[in-house]
Order: C-alpha cells, then sequence, then structure tokens
C-alpha cells in the first residue's frame, strides 16, 4: 500500500476507501463497460471528508480523477492507474426546499430524478432534464453546465445555480452557498467552478433554483418537409405560443428512421418524413393552455408548415413519443459508433450536417450519419457510425469538428471537453482564451492535481 493510501485509510476509515477487486467490479463509465483502473476509489460523507482528502493529495502530488452519475460522453471522468478517483455517490442528501425564495439546497452527489421527483411530490419543479436522469448527479450538472431539452425556457445549469460550496486543490473550502438572485458583490466566484469539469475545484453543495410545478402541459411530435419548415416553425411557435414553449426537439428523418425499425420503437406517423420536431409547452391553466396549443398547430397546418402530427393522449402516449428522442439503443447497435456534440447558428445547420455526410461518405463507403437536437438553442448531436469494423475516433472527429471553423461553431454544446476534445479545442477558444484558462488553472491548481489533462492541454 503506498504512502498516501495509508495517509488516506488513516484519515478516512477502510470503508470509504476502495482497493483491488472492490473497485473492478465497478464500470469504467455508462459508455465503456471494461472495469475501473485507479490507484483506489474514495468516497467522502461531507464536505470537511473532501477537504482532507484534497489537503492530503496536493501534499503528496497526487492525481484525483473526480466521478458523477458516469453518464459523461468525453471520458473526463475516466481515471488511470496511478489517479484517485473521488466519488460523491454518498453525499446525496436534499437539505432544505424553501418555497419563499424558490430554491433547494443539495449535496453534490443527488441525483437528478431523485430531486425532480421530491420537488414534484411538494408541488415543484427542477427544470433541469436530461436523458441521463436517473444516473447523473447535480454536481456533475454544475461540473458539466448541463443543458437538456428545456434549455429554451429555462436556460442551462449555469442560469440555475444561486450559490454553491467546493473544495479547492489544496482542501481550502470555498462556501458561498447564496439564496438570492441579486447579489453583485464583487466576483462571481461560483462561475468558475459551472461549466469547469472539475479542473478548478470540487463542487460539493449547491443552491438551485426551483419553480412551480406546472399544472398543464401539451405535448406533439410533428413532422415537416425541410429545415426551412423547421426554422419557420420555431419562430412561429415561440410568437404564437410565448413562454410556455419549453421544448423544441428536432430529429433527422435518418434518426427517425433508425429508432424505429422492426424491434425498436413504434413510429407514431409515417417514417419518410425529412423532420421530426418534439414541441411541448408548460402552464398554469389546462384549459385554455391546451386551447392556444391548438390553435398554434392548427394554424401551422393551414399555412403548410407541417405535414402530420401526433398529441398524445396520455402521459404513456407522451413518454413513447419522447422514448423516440431520448433512447437510441438501436443506433448504439451499428458498433463503432461515435457521439458528438456540436452547435452552431440555426441557419447554418443544413449546409453543416451536409458538409459532415459527404466527408463521410467520401472516406465510408458504407457510413450512416444520425442528428438530432435540441436546435432551438443551436445544439445537435451527431452519431457517426463508419459501417466497417476499426478505430476510426481521430477521423471521425475530423469530420466532425473542422467544418466548424467556418461557421464559427463550438465543439461542445453542452457535454464538455474532458479528455477527447482536448486537441480541438483552439477551433471554438482563441489562444489568448486558452493562455488565460492555464492561468486560472495554475491558481486554483498549482500543482495541477485535479482532473489533470481534462479541459485544456497540459503545457510543457
Amino acid at each position: 500500500m503506498t504512502d498516501i493510501i495509508t495517509l488516506l485509510v488513516d484519515a478516512l476509515g477502510s470503508e470509504q476507501v476502495s482497493l483491488g477487486a472492490d473497485v473492478a467490479d465497478r464500470s469504467t463509465s455508462y459508455w465503456r463497460p471494461e472495469p475501473t483502473s485507479t490507484l483506489a476509489l474514495l468516497r467522502p460523507r461531507s464536505t470537511a471528508e473532501v477537504s482532507q482528502i484534497l489537503a492530503l493529495c496536493h501534499a503528496h502530488n497526487q492525481p484525483v480523477v473526480l466521478q458523477g452519475g458516469l453518464t459523461g460522453c468525453v471520458d473526463g471522468a475516466i481515471s488511470a492507474d496511478h489517479e484517485i478517483i473521488l466519488s460523491l455517490e454518498r453525499m446525496n442528501t436534499i437539505e432544505s426546499i424553501d418555497p419563499v425564495s424558490g430554491t433547494v439546497t443539495v449535496e453534490a452527489g443527488v441525483i437528478l430524478e431523485v430531486l425532480q421527483t421530491t420537488l414534484a411530490e411538494q408541488g415543484f419543479m427542477f427544470p433541469l432534464d436530461l436523458g441521463a436522469r436517473g444516473s447523473c448527479t447535480i454536481g456533475g450538472n454544475i461540473a458539466t453546465n448541463a443543458g437538456g431539452i428545456n434549455v429554451l425556457r429555462y436556460g442551462m445549469m449555469r442560469d440555475l445555480v444561486l450559490g454553491l460550496e467546493a473544495v479547492l486543490a489544496d482542501g481550502t473550502i470555498l462556501s458561498s452557498m447564496n439564496r438570492m438572485i441579486k447579489n453583485n458583490a464583487g466576483y462571481d466566484i461560483k462561475q468558475l467552478f459551472i461549466g469547469s469539469e472539475g479542473t478548478m475545484g470540487v463542487v460539493t453543495r449547491a443552491v438551485v433554483k426551483t419553480y412551480p410545478r406546472s399544472t398543464s402541459m401539451n405535448t406533439a411530435m410533428i413532422a415537416v418537409k425541410d429545415f426551412n419548415a423547421v426554422t419557420e416553425l420555431l419562430q412561429y411557435l415561440r410568437s404564437a405560443l410565448g413562454g410556455s414553449l419549453s421544448a423544441f426537439e428536432v430529429m433527422w428523418g435518418d434518426y427517425f428512421t433508425a429508432v424505429t425499425e422492426p424491434g425498436w420503437h413504434r413510429a407514431p406517423m409515417q417514417r419518410d418524413h425529412a423532420f421530426y420536431i418534439m414541441v411541448e409547452t408548460e402552464g398554469s391553466d389546462s384549459h385554455t393552455d391546451t386551447e392556444r396549443f391548438n390553435h398554434a398547430l392548427e394554424q401551422a397546418f393551414k399555412s403548410s408548415l407541417i405535414e402530420d402530427a401526433v398529441i398524445p393522449k396520455s402521459e404513456s402516449e407522451r413518454k413513447s413519443l419522447w422514448d423516440i428522442r431520448e433512447n437510441f439503443e438501436a443506433i448504439l447497435e451499428k458498433k463503432p459508433y461515435y457521439l458528438y456534440d456540436v452547435s452552431l447558428p440555426i441557419q447554418d445547420m443544413p449546409e453543416y450536417v451536409a458538409l459532415v455526410r459527404e466527408a463521410l461518405m467520401k472516406q465510408f463507403s458504407q457510413a450512416s450519419c444520425y442528428v438530432l437536437g435540441h436546435v432551438a438553442d443551436g445544439n445537435l448531436h451527431l452519431f457517426l457510425c463508419p459501417g466497417e469494423p476499426g478505430k476510426w475516433h481521430e477521423d471521425c472527429d475530423r469530420i466532425v469538428y473542422e467544418p466548424l471553423k467556418q461557421f464559427e461553431g463550438s465543439i461542445s454544446a453542452e457535454h464538455g471537453i474532458g479528455t477527447e476534445k482536448v486537441p480541438w479545442l483552439n477551433i471554438s477558444r482563441s489562444l489568448a482564451e486558452i493562455a488565460v484558462m492555464h492561468g486560472l488553472k495554475a491558481t486554483l491548481d498549482p500543482s495541477n492535481i485535479l482532473n489533470p489533462g481534462r479541459v485544456i492541454p497540459l503545457q510543457n
């Protein structure tokens, strides 16, 4: 047992330090089922224990990898044999709900779906929502600045955090559990930790916004003929439905066709349309909201913006429609596959997708490219399937990322950088910006022990 492990066991107790076979039973991530590689897995129960861990690791130059729900898509939480894993899965308490201020105070290990369910039982909601809701944690959502399907109305995680507590690399506890919307007292230091993927500090607790639970919801799956109809429909619904429009999710036709093949999802309409859109609104007056929603769809039909539409008659029907958007297991059967998350101006999306497909087919004659996304916030997700065995990740990276330059797009809309996207960071960030990132990292983590090699390139 190495010196640092002995010290950690002495400080925390053996029940919170897992070694050997106890760690090997843990999958690397949701996407990678192979056993975890690590020096040790630490599962503290409090901020004070996180502070102890980091103080010891800082003193011994021991690299630490932070883990949440292990559903990240950019390998940011995958550890190496010489790195220690710090998981906050045992710090999973919902501490308090303040209905007057509209806030909830949580520990970082709280699972998103647990928070959603707990708040719903008391008539409130936490609007962040994504497919990994049953596994991802609030701390991970903060560290990656998670987005999801409701960004159009409520913003990303950065817009939902009022205060947080974080532990710096040397063990210093930085607590700013602000509960006010307005707090203009100097620098907003919490922003350094939101979206920095654990490279600046370990988020241990947070105060996040809640909203009254919607008492009415209207959903539809809509088919349209081309991308012009997609953008025209978005503009029309924003005007007709106003602030009640909470989701506008677009699926390219080939994605819809793939996930509704026999044995997968049942297709609720014909499978030969160019685009399929999930539209959802939230409100407080069921009768009025439904009337307005139906009237908007009728007018869109009359204007030939819509080719077909399905409105669910029950919650189970609504969930089955959303499953088509969120459950893409059919595509994961097409190995090897590579998942991408990018953003760019909405009007440039058709040209960008065409360039990606052209480059992909030029290199792989049997390839497939499946596209979907939040679109209304500029976010696209792409699955590239080369159609032949081999390790083609770098080739597919080049195909996806290089065209973004001409559209001034981003290599990451909501999944972060991790280790996968570090070589491509300069497409979306200037050398001056990257230099500032290095400066911030050097100030808060001078020994580079927190998630080393993630987000920004290592300096010589």
